[in-house]
């Protein structure tokens, strides 16, 4: 019998349990340990809560989650508290880190540690009710917000504070969330980008929907654009991504908020008394090689919000060689070192979809295959029930995720599919009741 520790139950996670179903069938043992006691990672608290048609997915989840060969442990961290890497490789034949990419990537710039100043990860967190960043304070009480980056997470978070409390009553908004939006003053957001409209990385479906906004019109500068037939160069969905774009460009409907595409930008400095008040910025033109040059003209934007979505790094795991300027675990194609893989974000860095992460699930059990032939043996998840038991630890099985599921959706606002649980006690006592 093979068996199979996997660190993280997001996307990754998952799919990397289920090609190991389908690799080695009823020999393998396979459990999926995450340090929250709520399992699917980023469709849980990643993904915006107003798209609930790409939460759905963790209904394939859940099929291989109810499956004999795995297992969930929840509410138990892998290192400080809770077990360590060499503990895992010595209970399991092999040790898969599914843990994605939780932290967000510096700005690197001078004032970037002013209030006011987030990182999209904490933002995100902060309105889909991770417990990691409940106690988060964004400032919207000044009208004009800065987010920095071209891509989705970019887009979500424009979107989040752009929408009307009707908009999101559909969602699962986390309630601290959705309260202070509905009173927030936030009238103008800034979408910036280094380079131009050719050059993001929005998806057709994000961007469209920023076209249709009860209170808010998506707007951009004509001038940044390059010709018409330039388009033409496009791959298709690029095309119809700038299309979007030039779209907002030629749009001047008057509405209450303001979305506006600044590209051609890029932050040097943030700036103010004790919080963000404003953000020199300087003008940006491409350079031969495609990317973006400085050309010394400065500017401010007045502002009492910035948000950075600009990436994201894995956490380091003490124990596990780390590559400090990828923010990713050191590894070759996935093998970290005998008996040690990762798989998703930890491995490559945090791009992709959340279906990305099915062709990296199944290589890694072909890794699996050829590495370990003739495994076999370990005391898997028997040990680690021993090890749970020894140092009192209250771990959560799938069936009492079940329950913290069953008592969210009772708990739900009117029109919203659930009222997450935000504290991880508060989940704790419903996964037992």
């Amino acid at each position: 019998m093979l068996n199979v520790a996997i660190v993280g139950s997001g996307p990754a996670g998952y799919y990397t349990a289920e090609a190991l179903q389908k690799s080695f069938g009823a020999d393998a043992r396979i459990d999926i340990i995450d340090r929250l006691p709520t399992p699917f990672g980023l469709i849980r608290s990643g993904v915006a809560p107003d798209h609930q048609s790409l939460k759905a997915v963790s209904r394939r989840y859940e099929k291989t989650a109810l499956s004999d060969e795995v297992r969930f442990v929840g509410n138990l961290p892998v290192g400080e508290g809770g077990i360590s890497i060499a503990e895992l490789s010595s209970l399991y034949d092999a040790v898969v880190l599914a843990t994605g990419a939780p932290h967000d990537r510096s700005l690197g710039l001078p004032g970037e540690n002013l209030r006011g100043v987030l990182g999209s990860a904490e933002f995100v967190g902060w309105y889909n009710g991770h417990p990691d960043f409940v106690a988060v304070d964004p400032p919207l009480d000044q009208a004009t917000a800065i987010i920095i980056g071209n891509g989705n997470v970019a887009i979500d978070c424009a979107r989040i504070l752009a929408k009307t409390p009707d908009e999101l009553s559909s969602s699962d908004i986390a309630a601290h969330a959705a309260e202070r939006l509905a009173t927030s003053r936030i009238r103008h957001i800034h979408i910036l980008g280094r380079r131009g409209p050719h050059q993001v990385s929005f998806t057709p479906k994000e961007l469209g929907e920023m076209g249709q906004l009860a209170r808010a019109a998506a707007i951009a500068d004509p001038a940044h654009f390059p010709p018409l037939e330039a388009d033409e160069d496009l791959e298709p969905g690029t095309r119809k991504v700038v299309g979007f774009l030039r779209d907002f460009a030629g749009s001047r409907i008057p509405k209450d908020v303001t979305v506006s595409f600044d590209f051609f930008q890029r932050p040097v400095r943030v700036e103010g008394s004790g919080r963000v008040e404003r953000v020199e910025l300087e003008r940006t033109e491409l350079g031969t090689d495609g990317r973006a040059v400085g050309t010394g003209e400065l500017t401010t934007l007045d502002c009492g919000l910035v948000i950075s979505a600009i990436g994201y790094r894995t956490s380091p795991i003490a124990g596990v060689p780390f590559d400090e300027g990828r923010g990713v675990f050191e590894n070759r194609d996935g093998r970290i070192s005998p008996g040690l893989y990762c798989v998703g974000w930890a491995r490559r860095g945090p791009t992709g979809t959340i279906g990305t992460n099915k062709p990296d699930g199944y290589h890694v059990a072909e890794l699996l295959q050829a590495d370990l032939q003739g495994a076999g043996g370990k005391a898997g998840r028997a040990g680690l029930d021993a090890l749970i038991e020894a140092r009192g630890l209250d771990i959560v099985r799938f069936s009492e995720w079940q329950n913290i599921d069953a008592a969210e959706i009772a708990r739900a606002r009117i029109g919203s599919p659930r009222e997450k649980f935000v504290q991880v006690e508060e989940m704790l006592d419903a996964a037992k009741s």
